[in-house]
């Protein structure tokens, strides 16, 4: 009788590994998101007002932070539209260019068809004057694009 039942183990086994599989392959964009393609830096200047970039393949995207003058331990108001491609997730990943401020990327929310909104915090810097990075993450239906710009805040 012993002998019957001794397939049932290895059955389970490799059905417990076929749905564990299938959870990772459905999952996998959480645990490894693919591929964003990154774009060059943009000279525009947030503190005079939104920034515009062009999409490969077509599309823009426009990026505002308010208050314009960016202060540091304040809300600030963030705001990206997204013009000709059709994006489903948008965040913005704030970094010290010179210093690792530690993890900081809020998720905006979708507010209309193509218009993000969000708020965001920089934190305080010992440093009278820090340079920041704001990358602009989008997740479309033509893939992920990164769209950097650089800023300024002084104490």
């Amino acid at each position: 009788m012993p002998e019957r039942k001794s397939w049932i183990i290895p059955v389970a086994i490799l059905v417990a590994a076929a749905v564990l599989g299938a959870v990772a392959w459905y999952f996998r964009d959480y645990f490894e998101p693919p591929p964003a393609r990154m774009l060059s830096l943009d000279s525009c200047d947030l503190h005079e007002g939104p920034c515009r970039r062009a999409l490969p393949g077509g599309g823009e995207v426009i990026f505002a932070i308010e208050p314009r003058s960016i202060l540091l331990t304040k809300p600030l108001k963030l705001r990206v539209e997204v013009k000709g491609v059709a994006a489903d997730r948008v965040e913005v990943d704030f970094s010290g260019v010179t210093m690792n401020m530690g993890y900081n990327r809020p998720l905006l929310n979708n507010v209309a068809n193509g218009r993000f909104e969000g708020e965001g915090l920089l934190p305080v810097c010992i440093r009278q004057r820090m340079d920041w990075e704001a990358k602009v993450i989008l997740r479309t239906d033509r893939g992920s694009f990164i769209i950097p710009w650089r800023f300024e805040t002084v104490k």
